[in-house]
């Protein structure tokens, strides 16, 4: 038994440092992407990004050496689809609202899963928290700075995320990390003709394709890897947990390289929904220890 619990803790472990450093992967490859939205626009740039990286996925994993069992074909394309019109969804985001908001708009996701999976009435404390947060950040009130239709695509990318949780942890048991080449080979394909519409020709540059490449290895092909990683080793509820820190993340990478301020009452909203994800985590880290301890 202790032996056990020394190696779930230790696949904890791994899996908790698997997510922090997609986090700050995925979010430095999103401030980076930010700043090629005036030559190539925000469609332009996730064609780009999404579909070097399902190549370089490709070319690293090989996934077509294992056969794709027949019960998890369609699953396996869901996560794909998902996950393209995730990376629309927030990146349209990114383009209208500071990246910190989107994040904190998005993490709504991963805590709905949490929340929905969840029967204890101290949750209702951090749902509180979360709606307040997400309250404030809505552009609801005449002095509000946000664009709605930014905090619109946010929170459309925030069910894609919630999403993306659930139908990745059915594939990541059986495929592992060929999961995440073979969904981002789909999410390239749904993502692809919208790009392709923009016909920019700058897209193809020599500048841009080599920061493209950079930001796909940062924001899709290491992200994604890291997620699927840590989603072998998590249940589903605690990996949306442990994005709590995601809207810090951003909101400090926005500002180092973008110059992103926020507000101190939206600095207040991000707090309140880290303070529901963070609140829900130590919840939810208690609780394996008591659903074993009859055993």
């Amino acid at each position: 038994m202790s032996g056990k619990i020394r190696q779930d803790g230790r696949a904890t472990i791994i899996g908790a440092c698997a997510v922090l450093a997609s986090l700050t992967s995925v979010t430095l490859g999103a401030a980076i992407a930010k700043t090629l939205f005036p030559v190539v626009g925000a469609y332009g740039i996730t064609s780009l990004r999404v579909g070097l990286g399902a190549i370089l996925l490709l070319l690293f994993r090989r996934p077509w050496r294992r056969p794709i069992p027949s019960r998890l074909r369609w699953p396996l394309l869901a996560y794909g689809a998902v996950l393209g019109l995730m990376n629309i969804l927030i990146y349209q985001a990114f383009a209208r609202i500071p990246i910190g908001i989107a994040i904190a708009i998005e993490v709504i996701g991963p805590l709905a899963v949490v929340l929905f999976g969840s029967r204890r009435p101290r949750d209702f404390l951090w749902l509180a928290a979360a709606v307040a947060g997400l309250l404030l950040l809505l552009p609801l009130r005449s002095d509000a700075a946000l664009d709605p239709a930014g905090v619109g695509f946010a929170l459309a990318a925030a069910a894609c995320w919630a999403t993306y949780i659930l139908t990745g942890k059915r594939v990541s048991g059986a495929l592992g990390g060929d999961a995440v080449a073979w969904g981002m080979l789909v999410a390239a394909i749904v993502i692809l003709p919208v790009g392709l519409a923009e016909q920019n020709a700058a897209l193809f540059s020599a500048h841009v394709l080599l920061l493209g490449i950079a930001i796909a290895i940062l924001s899709s092909a290491l992200p994604y890897s890291l997620d699927m990683e840590a989603m072998r080793r998590l249940p589903a509820p605690v990996f949306g947990l442990m994005v709590s820190s995601a809207p810090a993340v951003g909101a400090v990478i926005g500002f180092l390289l973008l110059g992103e301020r926020l507000s101190p009452l939206q600095w207040i909203a991000i707090l309140c929904i880290m303070a529901a994800s963070g609140g829900s985590a130590l919840t939810a880290g208690r609780k394996p220890a008591i659903e074993e301890t009859p055993q």
